[in-house]
């Protein structure tokens, strides 16, 4: 297995090989036993820059080796595949209650979840799917109410808040409290490798103005570039909306310093596969059983 580089030791990403495939699970959510996964570039088919385990069918991959990496991370992890639901993501806000009607939809058959950059159900068994190459992936988790969730916020995303909305939507449709909800902020670009322009940075300091919260996240380095640190916002994000603050995980690595284990847009130019980030309702008889893993 390719060694990971990790962003810090806080221990809260573990990695996973099932039958060749590598793929992610996070710590609170391992222990309440929410099937879920962030997979890495490692145990499918395809072919070149997109090698081996893109999950995107619009990435100008063979369909058929896309629809190959799909079965494998799902018999990997542990979901069926078949009920799988695919977002069809445009860098905003926009949020879509899955169903039982939903299921396949991306998959096995068209889809017309369309501009959607998050996926929301309180119905078990269906696994929920989002797509990232250094955008940040949100993972949401009601043990109440029963509901789960993920977003898909890279800067756009983040600038407009989508843990926010993602949570109201939770409360109105679902009746979740944010307090009761576990946050995980997932693998994506690290804020010392993602640097922004000063169109970017004046769009966070604009957004976050009250108490000059973007200087918690946002730091000049010179000629007019910043380094824009995405997991501090989004957990900044998330404390704002009603998070509770032990509720919210962030990760510890970065998909740009980590090239050969994960698509990265900043690090390969564009030229990359999509990443998949998966969870799952469990049934209720398989709630708060956590799993085992090694690091």
């Amino acid at each position: 297995m390719i060694p990971i580089q990790y962003t810090n030791h806080n221990q809260t990403t573990h990695l996973h090989e099932q039958n060749g495939v590598v793929y992610m699970t996070f710590r609170q959510l391992d222990r309440m036993g929410v099937p879920h996964a962030f997979s890495t570039r490692l145990g499918g088919v395809s072919q070149g820059y997109l090698s081996t385990m893109n999950l995107s069918f619009h990435r100008g991959d063979d369909p058929e080796a896309v629809l190959e990496n799909h079965r494998r991370l799902a018999k990997a992890v542990g979901y069926d595949v078949n009920r799988l639901v695919l977002s069809d993501q445009i860098h905003e806000t926009h949020i879509y209650q899955v169903t039982e009607a939903d299921c396949g939809k991306g998959v096995f058959r068209e889809s017309d979840i369309l501009g959607v950059d998050g996926l929301v159900t309180d119905r078990a068994g269906i696994p929920l799917m989002i797509f990232a190459a250094d955008c940040v992936p949100l993972f949401f988790y009601d043990p109440i109410r029963r509901v789960v969730a993920l977003a898909h916020s890279g800067w756009r995303g983040t600038a407009a808040r989508m843990g926010s909305a993602m949570l109201n939507v939770m409360e109105r449709e679902y009746g979740s409290r944010p307090t009761d909800v576990y946050c995980t902020v997932g693998p994506s670009i690290c804020g010392n490798c993602y640097t922004v322009g000063e169109e970017v940075a004046e769009i966070f300091r604009t957004e976050f103005h009250r108490g000059s919260e973007w200087e918690n996240f946002l730091y000049p380095v010179g000629n007019g570039t910043y380094r824009l640190d995405l997991w501090e916002a989004n957990r900044y994000i998330l404390w704002e909306a009603g998070a509770a603050k032990e509720h919210v995980e962030v990760t510890d690595v970065c998909t740009c310093c980590n090239p050969e284990l994960m698509y990265s847009h900043r690090a390969s130019h564009g030229m990359r596969g999509n990443l998949g980030a998966v969870i799952c309702l469990p049934d209720q008889g398989h709630c708060n059983k956590g799993k085992s893993y090694e690091k």
